[in-house]
């Protein structure tokens, strides 16, 4: 599992932990994906690590309380997919011709693993890729196959391009063509090794399918994958609870005629005042919603403070953030770690 790196596009948050390990429905987003990995039959995990590596020990320890027996690897400099990948070489346990499973460190995905890896299997593949279908394949490089799933190109984005099938992130690859893959450099798998081993006319398969799947990568992609798992829309074994509008990890308290929905996560300790709503949201443990305040399709870090009557809708607000009574923060807004918003009317949006 790729999970070195230091997930700008999600700070405030990722100054504190690295993005695999933020609170996601409860739960370290990683610990999803080590589920899912468990839940198809794989038991040995190697986490190739670079940003606050030390916190995935603390986190998941050897593995035993998930089942799984986890090895880390650092990557002192970032190396790319392919050199993370290669990084790990060392720790992977297995035969030249066994299947290895690569997780992206920010994907959920309700994708079948284990069909993935039969599939890799049946056809002698090099590599077999994960492919989803989105509606605006020009935003990303496309894999086309052909009928029988044979990936026939990797494409960069480009104006109407010849599929909507992208690279989903997740990846099977015979264990002999990690060890190819040149070591102490940066690589990039999609525009190194799987061109060339195409260029080689070595087998390189597409898992094509239509199941949930997204990346998290961004404030409100985040957001929206931890109430998804919440719903319900996506089923995780390492959700603490059961599926409903809300989730309220221990101690935490809501006031009588408070709302709570849309799939919002309450961290452990926090509070929700009188004639609060929280809507799709995701609140870190310790933090505190006033009377009256309104929070929709936003992130409230640890021990934040959102003060009576103030209105936030799709904002990040960082750790021991206190956001002063009758602040309106809108669209992408985000309050760095610590920062005061003392009482005011004015409305800010980082679109301003």
């Amino acid at each position: 599992m790729l999970v070195g790196g230091k997930g700008t596009r999600l700070r405030p948050l990722t100054l504190s932990a690295p993005k695999p390990l933020l609170p996601t429905a409860g739960v370290p987003f990683l610990a999803h994906q080590l589920a899912r990995a468990a839940a198809a039959g794989i038991t040995h995990v190697v986490l190739a690590t670079s940003y606050r590596a030390e916190m995935f020990t603390e986190a998941f320890g050897d593995g035993s309380a998930l089942g799984l027996f986890i090895d880390y690897v650092y990557e002192p400099t970032p190396l790319g997919t392919g050199g993370g990948i290669r990084n790990a070489a060392g720790l992977l346990r297995g035969g030249p011709d066994d299947p290895v499973v690569v997780l992206n460190g920010d994907i959920l995905s309700g994708h079948d693993l284990a069909a993935q890896v039969d599939l890799h299997r049946d056809h002698g593949a090099a590599v077999t890729l994960h492919l989803v279908k989105v509606d605006d394949p020009a935003r990303y490089g496309v894999v086309p196959t052909g009928a029988a799933g044979r990936v026939t190109a990797f494409l960069e984005k480009k104006a109407n391009p010849p599929t909507n099938k992208i690279n989903a992130g997740c990846y099977v690859f015979r264990r002999s063509v990690i060890d190819e893959i040149p070591a102490g450099r940066p690589v990039s798998v999609e525009r190194e090794t799987f061109p060339a081993l195409i260029e080689a006319d070595a087998v390189v398969m597409g898992y094509a399918s239509d199941t949930y799947w997204l990346d998290v990568g961004t404030p409100e992609a985040f957001v929206r994958g931890s109430c998804d798992v919440v719903l319900g829309h996506l089923l995780s074994p390492a959700m603490p609870g059961e599926c409903g509008e809300a989730l309220l990890l221990a101690s935490a308290t809501v006031a009588d005629d408070a709302r709570v929905t849309g799939g919002t996560v309450l961290g452990v300790g926090s509070r929700v005042g009188n004639g609060a709503v929280v809507h799709g949201s995701v609140v870190f443990d310790s933090a505190a919603i006033g009377a009256g305040a309104v929070v929709r399709d936003s992130i409230v870090g640890r021990g934040a403070r959102i003060g009576d009557g103030a209105a936030l809708t799709g904002v990040v607000i960082g750790d021991d953030a206190v956001v002063g009574p009758g602040n309106e923060l809108m669209h992408g807004a985000r309050v760095w770690p610590g920062v005061r918003l003392e009482q005011t009317s004015i409305r800010f949006s980082s679109d301003a």
